[in-house]
């Protein structure tokens, strides 16, 4: 009796098996089962879709990076550049090492000079960072943009090969030639929303990160201009 019970419960396994096997197959088959152009058109939103996550994450990184620092920094700049201590403060920019400290060591490099040219200096600074920080995201835009109308063009690409059956056929098609041409324009139409959803949130969230590395480097900045405004 435990022996059948056994063995009923391994067959129930071995075919729950076979049915997870199936559906991962059918899933692939329904990726691919779309003709030539699906097929193309898949695997192009398969490279921008690599393409947004990589870009995504290094940018993700490199903008964390950029936003980690010394809560203690300005003050230490604070008290080197009272002290008139120019190159102690410069020495201390050098260890920080992000887009604030940068800034700062603009600024304190034209100590001396006018105030305005010392503002200016530090604006045409916080451009070259914001660049950088910005580097390759808009290429998370047009992948937001460009993947749903690649999808799009897959699903008139699918459309038209299974109306083209029915025209050729006059209006008897197999089921499995018109199949073809609605894969075609479902799964191309699925990728490219799910490729673009994916890209344009990944977009945004970095654009937020970014505004809060700016806005830290402006308030930095308006920091660093009244410390210098100070009456000596």
């Amino acid at each position: 009796m435990l022996i059948n019970l056994l063995q009923e419960v391994t067959d129930q396994a071995d075919q729950v098996a076979e049915v997870s096997e199936e559906k991962s197959i059918s899933i692939l088959e329904l990726l691919f089962s779309g003709g030539l152009g699906g097929t193309i058109i898949i695997i192009i939103l398969g490279v921008l879709l690599f393409a947004a996550i990589y870009i995504y994450f290094e940018r993700l990184f490199a903008i964390k990076a950029a936003s980690k620092t010394d809560k203690n920094f300005m003050s230490q700049i604070k008290d080197n550049v009272s002290s008139g201590n120019i190159e102690g403060a410069k020495v201390r920019c050098a260890q920080e090492n992000s887009p604030v400290a940068r800034l700062t060591a603009k600024g304190i490099s034209r100590i001396g000079n006018p105030l305005e040219d010392i503002n200016t200096a530090i604006e045409n600074a916080g451009r070259l960072e914001v660049y950088k920080l910005e580097k390759n995201v808009s290429i998370l835009a047009t992948v937001a943009g460009a993947a749903p109308m690649i999808g799009f063009l897959g699903t008139v690409i699918g459309m038209v090969l299974a109306f083209h059956e029915l025209a050729t056929s006059s209006g008897q098609a197999e089921m499995g030639l018109l199949a073809e041409g609605i894969y075609t324009a479902m799964t191309t139409t699925v990728a490219g929303l799910i490729v673009g959803i994916i890209a344009y949130i990944g977009y945004n969230h970095l654009v937020v990160k970014t505004d809060k590395v700016v806005h830290q480097m402006e308030a930095t900045a308006v920091d660093f201009l009244d410390l210098l405004n100070e009456p000596t």
